[in-house]
């Protein structure tokens, strides 16, 4: 067993006894006076929501504005609002306004950093975009996986038939507005099908996958020995005398279970709060420095709860060590990660200060995402070059001790309780509005489903009915 495996079977080992504590962790919490709070009414942020959705929809994904507010630009919205909100896109400026009821705010797009929602205090954004480019050649040039060349010759035992209706299925619901449905089996794309209007590099909102998208950029900073699993989280804020937040390790924050307060979106507020997990979408603020100013609610390691500030001080710390080390923060993910497995383009949005908002703003194709899968299907490995350390693969899967229910990893999701119809030991990326990419080791499969947001209620039944039709079709 290697060094890096052994640490985090040890890991694991401790997570099971500090949970059998849980009971009786103290809560310890900074003083309310020091720490932000959300700013402005649940109208007033939804606007800025929705004018920044608009305008990723429109100038990222090239989406037409109607389906972009018909499918995707009213999430944040106060649901008696949603349908109500006025809006105009002016392509020359790149620029989306959104207003209701007197209120009017805008979002801009900014090249390869996507669309940024535009403060009301402070318009405009505080950083310098760049351009990020690819190393790679156009991508027909090359052969699947690394171009898209595919080889659709079906692995033998494969039943064709069955993965026509699975695909079918996928889409069988036009209210689940399914955008894409792709599977790939044993390395070749063996189902591939696109929505009118989107197609294989058409960039798709893909939200909370996100998330699984920041372990792995945080991974190679432990594979070249920047930070470890079991280290205390370097965020010079938390280093202060009597703090309780330094003992908040690396590997808390990737099991989402760092004891953070930050109100979620899965806990329970009252009506008309804005709730954190939203306001750093929306709030036009330095997300990173929003997250790490957050007191401590639990001991680490006790309580798992879905908040968006453990992955974004993730996103934190992979700042701080791109740019201590002297590296362009918003090209790296290319540089470091996609060209390797050959991604030419996946657009990561920033808030106004330039920062990754890995937890939500993120757009890539289903190909991308399928690529992703693909590296975790192969445990970390790509054309016999290793991409991830070593043990990661396993990590990410592997249910955090915290969690009362084994449906979470390492900023993955785990299909412990069987929810959808795939063996068990699945794990994967997941976000809002029906985005997933799931990851089936012991069927050599990775199977990628986008959407829009709007179809998510229609989405879960269809998604799983193909699901299950895949599995029948690889038995």
């Amino acid at each position: 067993m290697t060094r890096a495996r052994t640490v985090i079977v040890v890991l694991a080992s401790a997570g099971v006894l500090l949970l059998a504590g849980r009971a009786i962790a103290a809560r310890q919490a900074a003083p309310s006076s020091a720490v932000p709070s959300p700013v402005g009414t649940p109208t007033d942020n939804g606007l800025a929501g929705f004018a920044k959705i608009l305008c990723s929809a429109v100038f990222v994904s090239g989406r037409t504005p109607e389906d972009g507010v018909r499918g995707s630009a009213y999430f944040f919205m106060p649901a008696a609002e949603r349908d109500q909100v006025k809006w105009t896109v002016d392509r020359e400026a790149r620029l989306v306004r959104a207003s209701f009821g007197g209120l009017t705010r805008e979002a801009r797009f900014y090249g390869d950093q996507g669309c940024i929602i535009q403060s009301t205090t402070t318009p405009g954004i505080h950083f310098t975009p760049v351009k990020v480019s690819t190393t790679l050649p156009d991508a027909m040039s090359q052969n699947w996986p690394m171009g898209d060349r595919a080889d659709t010759t079906l692995p033998a035992g494969v039943d064709r038939a069955k993965l026509d209706a699975a695909v079918d299925a996928a889409f069988s619901n036009p209210d689940a507005l399914t955008a894409a449905f792709l599977v790939v089996h044993k390395g070749r794309v063996v189902a591939e099908r696109y929505a009118p209007g989107i197609t294989k590099d058409t960039q798709l909102e893909s939200w909370s996958m996100g998330k699984s998208l920041a372990a792995t950029l945080f991974s190679l900073l432990v594979k070249d020995g920047t930070y470890t699993l079991e280290q205390p989280a370097p965020v010079p804020l938390w280093q202060r005398p009597g703090d309780p937040r330094a003992a908040i390790r690396n590997i808390d924050l990737l099991r989402m279970s760092a004891g953070l307060k930050f109100v979620g979106n899965q806990e329970g507020a009252p009506s008309g709060t804005v709730l954190d997990h939203y306001y750093i979408y929306t709030g036009g603020i330095d997300s990173y420095e929003y997250s790490i100013t957050r007191p401590q609610e639990f001991a680490p390691n006790t309580h798992g709860f879905y908040r968006n500030c453990d992955p974004l001080t993730i996103g934190y710390l992979i700042k701080q060590a791109v740019t201590k080390r002297g590296e362009n923060y918003l090209t790296w993910p290319q540089r470091a990660l996609f060209d390797a497995i050959g991604i030419r383009r996946q657009v990561l949005e920033t808030d106004p200060f330039g920062n990754f908002l890995f937890t939500g703003y993120d757009y890539g194709t289903a190909r991308n995402w399928a690529r992703i899968g693909l590296l975790y299907l192969q445990d970390g490995m790509w054309q016999g070059r290793r991409i991830l350390p070593e043990g990661w693969t396993k990590f990410v899967s592997t249910l955090a001790p915290a969690w009362p229910r084994p449906v979470y990893g390492g900023l993955f999701w785990i299909n412990g309780d069987g929810a959808w119809n795939l063996p068990r030991e699945t794990y994967l990326a997941a976000g809002a509005g029906g985005q997933n990419t799931w990851i089936v080791p012991s069927h050599q499969l990775v199977i990628v489903r986008m959407g829009h947001m709007r179809g998510q209620g229609a989405a879960r039944a269809a998604t799983n009915r193909a699901l299950g039709l895949v599995m029948e079709a690889v038995k």
